[in-house]
């Protein structure tokens, strides 16, 4: 169509998509074209999702007379990421499977933690990698307030994911340790920040970008957690090719899609050693000849990216079909 501008989703609320004109310009308020809504009801795959467009996808748009948009077309997602979703008590999918797409057409996903307040978690951080794994994105780890790192865990974790093959960095708003380099892996991408609540994703970003003054919270004294300050996932526009998607934080995620014969392959230090299982189905937690038990017993792989997979085995169910 002649009157179409092509943009990218920047945000969602209810049935209003904000997008970023490709060419520059303010944000425009969109609708979506009512076929959208017509697909989403006669396409049984559609019910496993809970996003028709969400904050990423590149769109066609065009302006009607009180400057308001409307979606006309949809492009296909390079990839996505997503979890599954909190199924709502009264809602009309309550029982399905549902996928939740946090955004789309990501470069690189930086998995946000803190060394302190809140504790660091590895195995969140381990559930984050999976699921972008899983979605071949770039996984950058980000370790936070390490001005605060008064036990001296930094270095554990550096060593332990440094030698798995992950970019890990550590940050500190406070000293301004690493947020130059950080700034650098920024730059010509499309970057997702995701992690707990309380780990400092807005204050780094923040830090990074003054000016766009996101709001940041505290951390609550009754249960050492964050305390939610981002309610929607928000791409901000840094420059022409220079994108960060701001998301809520979370407090437990599950990988959505993943089977429990192919969880092995997304922890990457268990590749070296699946090829040596007795069984091709091998789930690597009880079966007899299992290489990546023994790789766990000789201190091949590390105990706390063993016990993380075998966690996460256990929230997968079997009787999904894919």
């Amino acid at each position: 169509m002649e009157n179409c501008i092509k943009g990218t989703i920047g945000r969602t609320e209810s049935k209003d998509f904000y997008v970023l004109p490709l060419g520059g310009g303010e944000t425009i308020r969109c609708s979506l074209r009512g076929k959208f809504k017509k697909d989403f009801h006669l396409k049984k795959d559609k019910l496993y999702l809970t996003d028709i467009a969400v904050v990423g996808d590149s769109v066609e748009f065009e302006i009607n007379d009180d400057g308001t948009g409307v979606i006309n077309k949809i492009e296909d997602r390079k990839n996505y990421l997503s979890r599954k979703a909190i199924k709502m008590r009264g809602s009309s999918y309550r029982g399905e499977r549902l996928e939740q797409i946090v955004a789309s057409n990501i470069d690189n996903l930086f998995v946000i933690s803190s060394v302190t307040k809140p504790p660091f978690n590895n195995k969140v951080i381990d559930r984050l990698i999976v699921t972008a794994e899983s979605s071949k994105i770039n996984v950058v780890i980000i370790l936070n307030k390490i001005d605060l790192d008064v036990d001296g865990i930094e270095q554990k974790w550096l060593n332990l994911y440094s030698q798995i093959g992950y970019k890990i960095l550590s940050t500190s708003k406070i000293t301004g340790e690493g947020i130059v380099e950080l700034k650098n892996l920024l730059y010509g991408k499309k970057n997702l920040f995701w992690g707990q609540s309380g780990v400092g994703k807005s204050s780094l970003l923040n830090k990074l970008f003054p000016g766009i003054n996101l709001i940041t919270g505290d951390i609550s004294t009754y249960t050492d957690k964050g305390k939610h300050t981002t309610v929607t996932s928000l791409m901000l526009k840094m420059d022409d090719n220079t994108y960060i998607i701001d998301t809520p934080g979370i407090r437990e995620i599950d990988p959505y899609g993943v089977k429990k014969e192919d969880l092995g392959h997304y922890f990457l230090e268990f590749s070296e050693y699946i090829k040596d299982c007795k069984f091709n189905t091998c789930t690597h937690n009880h079966e007899p000849g299992c290489a990546i038990i023994k790789a766990v017993e000789e201190n091949k792989i590390s105990l706390e990216r063993y016990e993380s997979y075998l966690r996460l085995l256990e929230t997968i169910e079997d009787d999904i079909n894919f």
